[in-house]
């Protein structure tokens, strides 16, 4: 039965795994998976978690899943409003990503023999990840941040605890039903779409495939309900930076050189702690669809030391 929240059935899987849902105080999640057809290399599970945008899907995370599937287990979550998961029209917070992320965790930590997890998380996914890595320190190992949130030159982030960046007016205005399916059918026309792409590339070597599967999930139904957050700053955390500063455990930090989030100023916050380590990675903010071999071989210490 087709949930009114729910994509359609003509929309594919974004990637080409096994896909089930799990029920959590998140609603209902979308988790992808894959076991390597060998033996492990005896890394944990991986956990990968795309960025927030509004054509975000697992399908952002596909050259690391294929990759990453042959060595060890590895899982794709897609948050909620977004994907195959519960899109519903609720308020979109970084309260209700972590706590997809807790379950998330949780689910894999029973599949594996109570054996916690690696993540990697792409962009502002990077805020949700801290959190739960700093609420529940012992549900996941370590910490791999693509393209980070929170590390700008702009404002630092040091403000009331688990509060959003969110302006209530904003939010409004683009939820009035006079233009509200208007405005979001602008922001996912295919040259839009691509132009945001080429921005995060800083190329216009976007991957087709990619954009073309962009262009699909933002069709479906409540596509637009957690954009909206995102786009009004529900989903920034007002506290980032001292969370930041507070996490244990190692974290690995892909700075990009190009496109549009190449300024990590304030990394000075962390990058002074032994446990925080910055790589600047050639290319955009998703280095991984251009150069994978290179990325890894810069990541893949992380996970082994």
């Amino acid at each position: 039965m087709t949930h009114p929240s729910s994509p359609s059935s003509s929309l594919p899987l974004s990637l080409s795994a096994l896909r089930r849902d799990i029920d959590s105080p998140a609603g209902r999640i979308s988790l992808y998976s894959a076991e390597p057809e060998g033996d492990a290399n005896g890394l944990p599970p991986l956990l990968l978690i795309h960025s927030i945008n509004a054509t975000a899907s697992a399908a952002e995370l596909e050259p690391l899943f294929s990759h990453y599937r042959q060595q060890r287990p590895v899982y794709a979550i897609e948050l909620p409003g977004f994907g195959f998961s519960d899109r519903s029209a609720r308020p979109y917070t970084p309260r209700l990503m972590t706590d997809a992320l807790h379950a998330a965790l949780a689910f894999i930590q029973s599949e594996h023999g109570g054996e916690v997890a690696d993540v990697l998380a792409v962009s502002l996914s990077s805020e949700f990840a801290a959190r739960a890595k700093f609420e529940a320190p012992h549900s996941l190992r370590r910490l791999a941040l693509v393209s980070p949130t929170g590390f700008s030159g702009k404002k630092l982030r040091y403000g009331p605890a688990n509060g959003t960046l969110g302006l209530p007016w904003l939010h409004r205005l683009l939820s009035l039903g006079i233009w509200r399916q208007g405005i979001f059918n602008t922001l996912t026309r295919p040259s839009v779409i691509r132009y945001f792409l080429k921005g995060a590339w800083g190329s216009e070597n976007i991957d087709e495939t990619f954009w073309r599967y962009s262009i699909l999930t933002s069709k479906q139904p409540g596509a637009a309900n957690a954009p909206f957050y995102f786009v009004s700053a529900f989903l920034f955390s007002t506290d980032i930076n001292r969370l930041y500063e507070e996490l244990n455990g190692p974290v690995w930090v892909s700075m990009a050189t190009r496109g549009d989030f190449t300024d990590y100023r304030g990394r000075h916050t962390v990058e002074d702690k032994t446990n925080w380590q910055f790589v600047a990675v050639e290319g955009g903010a998703l280095p991984f669809f251009e150069d994978l071999t290179s990325f890894t071989k810069k990541l893949d210490p992380h996970w082994d030391s």
